[in-house]
C-alpha cells in the first residue's frame, strides 16, 4: 500500500468512527423535544470533512492516546464546530441557505429551531469532554479550559464578531491574520491539543511546537477557504460561493490577490511541516493533514 493510500484509508476509518460515535453521543431522536434532537442530527450527521476530529486522532496518534479519549474529545470539538455553522449561516449573521450542500438549519426548520440547536451543540460538546474518566481528572480540566477558550470570546465567537465589525471596510493584513486566528485557527489548535492532551501532559517544548503547526495551518485552511469562495461554485463547495466579496468582507484574495495568496498558502505548508521536525516520523498523520488543508477543492 502506497503512504497516500495508507493516509486515504486512516481517514476514511477515523471519519466513519467519528460519524458512529457523534450518533451515540447524540441525546436519542425519539426522545422529546422531537423537531430540536432532529434538528441536532440534520446538522451533525452525514457530511462534513471531519477535519477537526482527523486532528484530534493524528495529534492523538502522536502520544499513543487511548481510543475512548480521542473519541469524546473528536465529538465534543466537532460539534463546537457545528453549532458555530448553524448560528453563522443564521440571517442575523451570514444569511446563507445553503450548507454541505443541503438547505441550513435555519431554512430547513426555522430560525428559532436553529438558534437552540446551535445552543444544545454548544452544551453536548462539554457534556460529551466532561464525562468518561479517559484522562486524569486535571488534565480533563484542562481540556474543558481548552474548548471553552477555543469557542469563547478570546477565540471562535471573538474572531466572528471582529468579521461581522469589518463588513464594508479595509483590514491590514495583520489584523486579517489576527481575526482568523481567532475564528479559524482557535478551534483547529484546539483540536491539536486535545487530541495531545489524550495521551498525555504536554511538556512547554511540545505544546510550543503544535502551537506553531497549528497556527499555520489554521491559515493556511483560510486563506484556501478564500480563494475557493472567490474561485468555486456553490455546487463544488456545497454553500453559496462568491458571498465574502458580496458582502465586502475583508479576504486574503482581496487584500493579496490570487497569486500571492497561492504563495501564502506554500509557505504556510512548509512551515506547518518545519514546527513537526522535533517529532520525527511519529507525526506522519500531521503532516498529511496540513497538505489535506492546503490542497482540499471544498
Amino acid at each position: 500500500m502506497t503512504e497516500l493510500a495508507g493516509f486515504k484509508l486512516w481517514m476514511k476509518t477515523i471519519q466513519a468512527g467519528v460519524e458512529h460515535d457523534l450518533g451515540e453521543f447524540l441525546p436519542p431522536a425519539t426522545a422529546a423535544p422531537g423537531k430540536l434532537r432532529a434538528a441536532m442530527r440534520y446538522t451533525l450527521l452525514g457530511g462534513g470533512k471531519r477535519v477537526r476530529p482527523l486532528l484530534v486522532y493524528a495529534a492523538g496518534d502522536l502520544f499513543g492516546a487511548n481510543a475512548a479519549a480521542l473519541s469524546r474529545a473528536a465529538a465534543a470539538v466537532e460539534m463546537i464546530h457545528a453549532y458555530s455553522l448553524v448560528h453563522d449561516d443564521m440571517p442575523c449573521m451570514d444569511d446563507d441557505a445553503l450548507r454541505r450542500g443541503k438547505p441550513t438549519v435555519h431554512i430547513a426548520y426555522d430560525e428559532a429551531t436553529a438558534l437552540l440547536v446551535g445552543d444544545a451543540l454548544q452544551a453536548q460538546a462539554f457534556q460529551v469532554l466532561a464525562e468518561g474518566a479517559t484522562v486524569p481528572a486535571p488534565r480533563q480540566v484542562d481540556m474543558l479550559r481548552l474548548l471553552a477558550q477555543a469557542a469563547g470570546s478570546i477565540g471562535m465567537c471573538g474572531g466572528q464578531a471582529i468579521d461581522l465589525e469589518s463588513v464594508g471596510s479595509s483590514l491590514t493584513l495583520v489584523q486579517l491574520e489576527q481575526m482568523h486566528q481567532l475564528k479559524t485557527g482557535a478551534l483547529l489548535r484546539c483540536a491539536v491539543l486535545l487530541g495531545a492532551l489524550c495521551g498525555k501532559q504536554l511538556t512547554d517544548a511540545e505544546t510550543a511546537a503544535l502551537d506553531a503547526y497549528a497556527g499555520a495551518i489554521g491559515l493556511a485552511f483560510q486563506v484556501v477557504d478564500d480563494i475557493l469562495d472567490a474561485t468555486a461554485d456553490s455546487a463544488t463547495l456545497g454553500k453559496t460561493a462568491g458571498k465574502d466579496a458580496a458582502a465586502n468582507k475583508p479576504t486574503y484574495v482581496s487584500i493579496l490577490g490570487l497569486e500571492q495568496s497561492r504563495i501564502l498558502i506554500e509557505k504556510l505548508r512548509l512551515a506547518a511541516h518545519a514546527a513537526l521536525v522535533p517529532f520525527g516520523d511519529a507525526a506522519v498523520r500531521l503532516r498529511d493533514l496540513s497538505d489535506l488543508i492546503v490542497q482540499r477543492k471544498a
